[in-house]
């Protein structure tokens, strides 16, 4: 159980200051990287270098909501309210990287494309798991028991984590604008190495934001439920 003390308290808030300030220090430097010391690909130009934001936001993205249907799944199971506030922080943190994506694909589809959206299979796709995690955080708004909420939220997120591997095998299965892979697929990567060595360096800085920003989002959710407990007891007459 997080400590509420006196005590407890800033010890818990300097932890999580210096995980966000390692994951900024972290965002900063891949991008530096990325914008003054990784070449521009030769057809796209400069547009390319978006890559770097979309991609690592997108597999962090996947990586958040994976995160939900395990720990939905050990709820069910388990029936552990830590748990389920784990799986509702990585929810949220997830529709934050997809909102990443959705606004950043855009922008790069523009001067490639030459629209800045087509109904393309993994577009919608995209969109569609952006609709089914906002849905999941308006369900948890709206139902206020506690145990009925974190059951029907866990349902739903374990159902939204198997559009996943369906967006992912979505350019081979429907004719689509949107290139194929070329760093998740069954051989190796087919980047120049200098491009991918930039690539996993974005990876692994915004996996250091996601891990923070999870960390924060969980304490939030600790201090809520606290806060609930409390107003639940003082309900009772205790």
């Amino acid at each position: 159980m997080t400590s509420v003390t006196a005590e407890g308290a800033p010890a818990r808030a300097a932890r999580i200051s210096w995980w966000m300030i390692a994951a900024i220090t972290a965002v900063v430097a891949a991008y530096v990287r990325v914008i003054w010391f990784t070449p521009p690909e030769a057809t796209q130009g400069l547009a390319q270098k978006i890559y770097y934001l979309h991609l690592p936001a997108a597999l962090n993205a996947y990586i958040a909501f994976g995160v939900v249907a395990v720990t939905s799944a050990v709820y069910l199971w388990l029936r552990d309210p830590r748990v389920d506030r784990v799986a509702e922080s990585s929810a949220e943190v997830g529709l934050l990287f997809t909102t990443v994506v959705l606004t950043t694909g855009p922008i790069w589809a523009k001067p490639i494309w030459g629209a800045w959206w087509t109904w393309d299979a993994r577009l919608t796709l995209t969109l569609f798991l952006w609709f089914i995690y906002a849905g999941y955080i308006v369900l948890r708004g709206a139902i206020t028991e506690p145990d009925m909420r974190a059951r029907y939220s866990a349902v739903l997120g374990i159902l939204g984590a198997l559009l996943i591997p369906f967006i992912h095998m979505s350019v081979y299965l429907f004719r689509t604008l949107h290139p194929m892979p070329i760093v998740l697929k069954p051989d190796r990567p087919s980047l120049p190495p200098e491009m991918l060595r930039t690539l996993m360096l974005s990876f692994a800085a915004f996996f250091i934001l996601y891990m923070a920003l999870l960390r924060e989002r969980y304490a939030l959710a600790e201090e809520r439920a606290l806060l609930e407990a409390r107003e639940g007891h003082a309900l009772g007459g205790g």
